[in-house]
């Protein structure tokens, strides 16, 4: 067997309710929080009342949208200034990646550009960060257990990455109960980013049996629920099959890595203000139809080449087409 190794978060929580232990979880790592939201604070009040009543101070960071080299910068000097000892990343993708950055970057002296690939330095972490926990409210990009943090840089019209192990959380804490109140457009996006992240892992060369069996029951519970979820956000049990998928996502690409639809993704991301879900599923019926082409070349008795009866005899369009087409109209053609 081919050799490899699996590294994730120290420890994570799955299940309905485990916000409500994130007390006792946080006083472990610090008294002072930093909480890192999305654009709205209000959402973070649970999590703030459950932190007080542990006496944890916090101090706020609001990110709008996907995190810029601008939002790190004023977390950097607000968690020094504030002396945080320990970061809460409370929301979607954005908001633990720049919870991630944040604490990586506040214990390591230089500019943000020192640390990140393509438009900087790319030089290694050479501190501890900060310890961070990540809390997902959304069901998409896994960042929770994930070893990068994803950054825009508007003016070079890019999204870069600031990676090393050392951005794995401490601890991951994935309520389902935080996404019953997501809106249909984007448990679509997040759904479908959360898809994607499911596929490229499972066809990637870095692929092993472990990643091949988290991918596909993984792929398995997006297929059984996310049009459920779209359809009637209060489904407890497709609720947390995306959360569970979604997680699954993010243990697979920190350690097999994505293909070509993110490898598109992230430019065009860059380039227009379009959701990262949405640019996956208009991109993952293309790069399929094209991978199975590739692999039906390369090694046609292949495993991941094997479809079921009804497929055989059908182009590689049609397989990588039917199962997603639905998917990808209806993401896409939904208004976030």
């Amino acid at each position: 067997m081919t050799r490899f190794e699996f590294a994730t978060a120290s420890r994570i929580l799955f299940g309905a309710g485990t916000l409500r232990e994130i007390g006792p979880i946080a006083k472990g790592f610090g008294h002072r929080a930093l909480i890192v939201t999305g654009r709205s604070l209000l959402r973070s009040s649970t999590l703030d009342r459950l932190l007080e009543a542990q006496g944890i101070a916090w101090s706020p960071l609001a990110v709008a949208g996907e995190p810029k080299i601008d939002d790190i910068e004023r977390g950097i000097q607000l968690a020094r200034g504030e002396g945080c000892d320990l970061v809460i990343g409370f929301g979607g993708g954005s908001a633990i990646d720049a919870a991630k950055a944040v604490g990586a970057l506040t214990t390591n002296e230089g500019d943000v550009l020192d640390y990140l690939e393509i438009i900087g330095r790319a030089r290694p972490l050479t501190h501890a960060p900060l310890p961070v926990i990540a809390v997902p409210t959304t069901a998409g990009t896994g960042a929770e257990v994930t070893r990068n943090a994803v950054i825009a840089a508007p003016a070079h019209r890019v999204k870069v990455s600031l990676r090393s192990p050392h951005l794995l959380p401490k601890v991951a804490v994935v309520d389902p109960e935080l996404t019953h109140d997501l809106p249909p457009g984007l448990t679509a996006s997040t759904g479908l980013d959360t898809l994607t992240q499911l596929i490229e892992p499972y066809v990637s060369c870095k692929a092993n049996p472990l990643i091949d069996s988290i991918c596909a029951e993984g792929i398995r519970r997006v297929a059984r629920s996310l049009r459920r979820v779209f359809d009637n956000g209060a489904e407890k049990s497709a609720r947390e099959d995306m959360a569970l998928a979604s997680l699954f996502g993010g243990l697979a690409l920190a350690n097999a890595g994505l293909g070509a639809v993110h490898g598109f993704a992230s430019p065009i991301g860059g380039m227009f203000p379009a959701p990262h879900g949405a640019v996956c599923a208009a991109l993952l019926p293309h790069v399929m139809e094209t991978n199975l082409i590739a692999l039906r070349e390369r090694a046609p008795a292949a495993r991941r080449c094997v479809v079921s009866t009804r497929w055989r005899g059908c182009s590689s369009a049609a397989i990588a087409w039917a199962p997603l087409k639905e998917l990808a109209g209806w993401s896409t053609s939904v208004r976030t």
